[in-house]
């Protein structure tokens, strides 16, 4: 609820709305991801990626949420986070590492799924 707070995202506040406006807060706090999770739900397998220089959603972000979701959960499918070094928020990233990811994530859906 404070991203605000975090890297440049301050400039996004005017659009999206900022936790420090009481006015706004109920509305951030209503579609957060992080606060819409519920302690002992059965959550489907979950694969988070983040880069750990994204200035737009810092990895501290996907971190707790992770955490979170993986704290909450009360399934068995897994809640893994994946931290890409030296990547930001995606457009510029070089093709070994968007090979990297998508294989990645390509196992993970591979592995939930029970395919062999």
């Amino acid at each position: 609820l404070r991203y605000q707070h975090f890297s440049i995202n301050w400039t996004l506040a005017a659009e999206y709305g900022s936790s420090d406006n009481a006015e706004h807060f109920p509305y951030l706090y209503a579609y957060s991801p992080l606060h819409n999770i519920r302690q002992g739900t059965k959550y489907p397998p979950t694969f988070i990626t983040a880069g750990d220089h994204d200035d737009r959603l810092p990895s501290l972000h996907s971190y707790k949420f992770a955490a979170t979701l993986q704290h909450a959960q009360a399934g068995d499918a897994p809640v893994l986070i994946r931290i890409d070094t030296r990547s930001g928020h995606g457009a510029g990233r070089p093709v070994s590492k968007e090979i990297e990811i998508a294989t990645d994530a390509l196992a993970f859906i591979h592995k939930a799924l029970g395919m062999d």
